[in-house]
């Protein structure tokens, strides 16, 4: 599960437990919530009772949410280490005194638990607050509020979701005036003014007062009609005929991406109808990500059945998006590509139909290396960034003078265009689908475009790692890891030698980061970083081998496989404590 959610470990919180309980009754005193109040009194009568320290009261009070790569993002519960509407309310209200007088903010949600009512939460305090609240019409995907932020001339944007999480969690994202999300140092300010609300119940506006504020402003459907536009905009060709099929993962994305596709001019795709209506509580998936296992079993039956082209896939906001397309043997089936792989053959796409002199790319530092590669052949800028599209869309701001042609980072998010300041699952979906419309009525497959890369660039191959630290002092073991590995990294994997390392909290020309990266002399990098707040590490592995001509691709193949599994191996030994 991805949370950015600040999860003390009971035994290392600083708070003695008297300062914890009253920090709890105070909270039970002000959340609206009747059902989180029963909850704060049982824990603290259990916390009466003898031996009757209550782990689950330090975990919800011993901390607060604070803001990681997404926002915030936590399960549904009490206690400002969940997601509740005293949470929206306080962190609205210290938003609210961040920004200059009379702002202007927009508020989306999708379609989760609870999303609808956190989003009219958080119109009411902007309200309360001598601001302008408004609300997009309905549950839409969250690349439509970070369009409206512009759209609107808005100074901030609220999109209430929690993404690709479990059925129980929801968030909170924040957008600002330049339609991107925010970043140091305004996330530590905005957090302070927070955890001032927090402390003072009379900086937060009362039930009473909000009762008596009035409904906020709803947007009509321009607003809709508007990242519609843009999505189209992102096309770069007149390629349309193509058999999709699409699946919204019980998500926001349907209705909007099926308006998208009849006004780009695209056949219907064929609709797993099962996954198509929003449902928070996503009954066909254990996990409503497209890059889970299983995710995707329905599509692609749906795709064996009509004999499509191509399988799109959107995430429940719809800002990332997931593909398949037919195996290279057609026994095989279906192949769900890889975040990188998609990445590349969008930028394969772009660079070959959008020409020009002024042109750009971006990518987050776990990303596959070939987009760099094949910018510098196409004298394109490609910038290497910090993962999160609060970084990876900042060059479309930071020089305006160049055409951004792709923001891509291997968790398959994507834009196209940079004409929405942030993933979109949407755009990304029509831009993929005339991808493979273009290379249909050109004879090829999209393995043959990977192909041509490899033998071009080299085969790039990535493979991730990931490294859980459960029970109390993960946190601690995780630090402890990252500093080991600074300190004695594995300085020879098979053939493979050490020549460089750079600890990104020091340098690496990037803002500091926790994470390490590794360079081997056989072209091989690890990158090793921390997931959110979670105790757990992630390690991203990528190798190249050269490519001598597309006879040279299965031996290749082999080659970086087996590369990859050593290199996965030597580090798990090392991460696993």
């Amino acid at each position: 599960m991805v949370q950015t959610g600040t999860m003390v470990d009971p035994a290392q919180t600083d708070r003695s437990t008297a300062e914890l309980l009253a920090r709890a009754r105070a909270w039970a005193d002000q959340d609206p919530e009747r059902g989180h109040r029963a909850t704060i009194e049982r824990l603290l009568d259990e916390q009466r009772l003898p031996d009757g320290r209550s782990p689950e009261l330090f975990e919800l009070f011993s901390g607060r949410l604070a803001f990681g790569t997404a926002g915030l993002r936590a399960p549904l519960g009490p206690g400002p280490n969940r997601m509740n509407r005293l949470v929206v309310r306080q962190t609205t209200a210290g938003l609210m005194r961040w920004l200059d007088a009379d702002p202007l903010v927009v508020i989306g949600y999708d379609a989760r638990h609870f999303s609808e009512v956190f989003a009219r939460d958080a119109a009411a305090v902007v309200t309360a607050a001598g601001g302008r609240a408004e609300l997009l019409p309905r549950a839409l995907p969250t690349p439509v509020l970070a369009a409206a932020v512009l759209y609107r001339q808005a100074d901030a944007g609220i999109m209430i979701t929690a993404s690709h999480n479990p059925p129980q969690d929801n968030g909170y994202k924040l957008y600002l005036s330049d339609g991107i999300q925010l970043i140091p140092p305004a996330d530590a300010e905005i957090a302070a003014e927070i955890d001032l609300v927090a402390d003072d119940p009379r900086l937060l506006p009362s039930d009473a007062a909000l009762a008596v504020v009035g409904g906020p402003v709803v947007l009509d459907e321009a607003v809709v009609q508007h990242h519609l536009d843009l999505a189209v905009k992102a096309l770069a060709t007149d390629a349309r005929q193509v058999r999709c099929v699409y699946t919204a993962m019980h998500g926001v994305g349907g209705a909007h991406v099926l308006r998208a596709f009849d006004l780009a001019g695209f056949e219907p795709p064929v609709i797993v109808d099962e996954q198509f209506e929003p449902d928070a509580d996503f009954p066909t998936v254990p996990f409503p990500n497209p890059e889970e296992p299983g995710a995707l079993a329905l599509a692609l039956a749906a795709a064996a059945a009509t004999d499509a082209d191509i399988v799109l896939a959107n995430d429940p906001d719809a800002d990332r998006l997931a593909v398949a397309i037919p195996a290279r043997r057609p026994a095989d089936g279906f192949v769900a590509l890889s975040g990188d792989q998609l990445g590349v053959l969008l930028a394969d796409h772009l660079l070959r139909n959008r020409p020009g002199p002024h042109r750009q790319v971006a990518l987050s530092l776990v990303s596959s290396r070939l987009l760099g590669a094949m910018a510098a052949d196409a004298g394109v800028l490609c910038t290497t960034t910090l993962t999160g599209f609060k970084w990876v869309a900042r060059p479309i701001v930071e020089h305006p003078d160049l055409q951004y042609l792709l923001g891509y980072e291997e968790a398959i998010g994507y834009s196209v265009g940079g004409l929405v300041r942030d993933k979109d699952g949407i755009s990304a979906a029509l831009v993929a689908a005339e991808m493979a419309a273009d290379a249909k009525r050109r004879g090829e497959t999209l393995w043959d475009r990977l192909d041509r890369l490899a033998v071009r660039f080299g085969l790039y191959r990535t493979a991730p790692l990931g490294i859980r630290l459960p029970g109390a002092g993960g946190m601690a073991r995780r630090a402890a890891l990252l500093a080991s590995l600074v300190d004695q990294p594995p300085r020879q994997v098979g053939e493979g030698r050490l020549i460089d390392l750079v600890d990104l909290e020091h340098d690496g020309g990037l803002p500091p980061t926790e994470g390490v990266v590794l360079c081997y002399d056989d072209d091989t990098r690890v990158i090793v970083r921390p997931s959110g707040t979670e105790p757990k590490l992630k390690a991203y592995f990528e190798v190249i081998v050269a490519v001598d001509g597309v006879e040279d691709l299965a031996d290749a193949d082999r080659i970086a496989e087996a590369r990859l599994a050593m290199y996965r191996h030597a580090f798990a030994q090392v991460l696993t404590p």
